[in-house]
């Protein structure tokens, strides 16, 4: 019963984590089409940074997560 306990946990983990690296990815889209939006030029900067440092935090929660060799195939850069 405790195995399986733990087995679950740890499933959990990697599911969140997983859920944390697919959400950085896609937080990498704001910075690319905030350029085109109508607002202004420091908004847009303030956007952008707030979108890459979330993308970052987000990436390296779901690393811890789900473990380096999966976020090794998902790190592009």
């Amino acid at each position: 019963m405790d195995k399986e306990g733990k087995e679950v946990k740890k499933s959990r983990f990697y599911k969140v984590g997983m859920g944390f690296l697919i959400i950085s990815l896609l937080t990498w889209i704001i910075p690319v089409v905030a350029p085109f939006t109508p607002f202004s030029t420091a908004a847009k900067a303030g956007v952008i940074t707030g979108a890459i440092v979330f993308a970052e935090v987000m990436f390296w929660a779901g690393a811890l997560l789900v473990g380096k060799e999966v976020a090794a195939k998902y790190k592009v850069i």
